[in-house]
């Protein structure tokens, strides 16, 4: 890592650190928080500075990504640089301030071209914090093509929903008249497989901060928690635990920087599936084991493992679990045929090459 990613990753740390809700009010959103994270910069870490950006690249936004998630900090700061901002960027258009979220799906709404503008109505499923989305990003079909539109939180509304850790994921209905200076044609490699693969990305790299942060507590709770007189640490049966668990840890933090590597190269998109399907297998085989060694200590408010867990549960979900990811690099490697098989394996080339 580098100094300055080392420095990136120190401060946004103690800014997070600073101005977040205690953990046992279990906050889902926390203004303060964001103001904090926007005044420094990290809402917009890899955008391009004319387009609203910090001009950063896309190991500094995953890198704050995966603390978002070691810390289980109550912001879109994920959802805002990785999905929303870079999918309204692609398209040449300004990321503005506050939240900015995408819409995961494609299929709700409808984009009508109309004299001076556009007409977008439909709904938008599962917005992640859609109620404080200032912008949300969608990607609508059109006649000519796949096209980025920057709507307004003024022309929306919600229907309130959360996931399972209990961050919002609203349902977002909209019937309004878009100016012509927010709707942009995507380019050719935006597209809905791309916005899902975009997704897949950050939730995975979210799962890897949680499971960083799972395996710390984990370790140094058994350290600290005696049986018998002893530190059940001792024990061969925890001892045993603990290394699984820290192999789950290992494999999905691995196949994300993996990921992140091939993402920033713009190399074959199939790392990306790889490393949500091995985050999101991670995340419940290592939630099952934290929770068995430490037992009842780790559902209570004031302890921050279940805080932990169950944004696991619920991002292991989301922009696809583990059985889509591998069903899909299993049918693109068989329609690859026998003959590249090996390379495809090996990490020469994309599976659909």
């Amino acid at each position: 890592m580098s100094y300055e990613r080392r420095l990136l990753i120190e401060s946004a740390a103690g800014v997070i650190a600073r101005h977040r809700p205690p953990q046992e009010e279990d906050a889902s959103w926390s203004a303060p928080l964001w103001d904090a994270l926007e005044e420094h910069g990290f809402t917009r870490v890899s955008l391009p500075e004319e387009l609203g950006g910090t001009g950063g690249d896309l190991a500094d936004a995953a890198a704050v990504a995966r603390l978002i998630g070691q810390t289980a900090a109550p912001v879109p700061l994920a959802d805002t640089v990785l999905v929303g901002g870079w999918l309204l960027a692609e398209a040449g258009l300004p990321v503005g301030d506050g939240p900015c979220p995408a819409a995961p799906s494609t299929d709700g709404a409808r984009l009508e071209r109309r004299p001076g503008g556009w007409r977008l109505t439909g709904s938008l499923p599962r917005v992640p914090w859609g109620r404080f989305a200032e912008t949300v990003a969608v990607l609508a079909a059109t006649p000519d093509g796949w096209a980025v539109v920057a709507v307004d939180a003024a022309d929306l509304t919600a229907a309130e929903a959360v996931n399972l850790a209990g961050e919002p994921r609203d349902d977002l209905m909209v019937d309004a008249e878009i100016d012509a200076a927010r709707v942009a044609l995507a380019p050719p490699h935006v597209d809905a497989a791309a916005l899902r693969r975009r997704g897949a990305l950050a939730r995975a790299l979210t799962i890897a901060g949680s499971l960083d942060q799972v395996l710390a507590l984990t370790v140094a709770y058994v350290r600290e928690r005696e049986q018998f007189g002893r530190p059940i640490a001792k024990f061969q049966a925890v001892q045993q635990q603990i290394a699984v668990l820290a192999g789950e840890v290992a494999s999905a933090s691995a196949a994300v920087d993996a990921a992140v590597l091939a993402e920033a190269r713009g190399a074959a998109p199939w790392p990306v599936a790889v490393a949500k399907a091995e985050a999101s297998s991670a995340a419940g085989r290592a939630a099952a084991i934290a929770h068995q060694l430490h037992g009842a200590m780790g559902f209570t408010d004031e302890y921050a493992l279940h805080h932990l867990t169950r944004r696991l549960w619920a991002w292991r979900d989301e922009f696809g679990d583990e059985s889509e990811w591998w069903i899909a690099l299993g049918r693109e490697a068989a329609a690859a045929g026998p003959e590249r098989l090996w390379h495809v394996v090996s990490g020469a080339v994309s599976p659909a090459a």
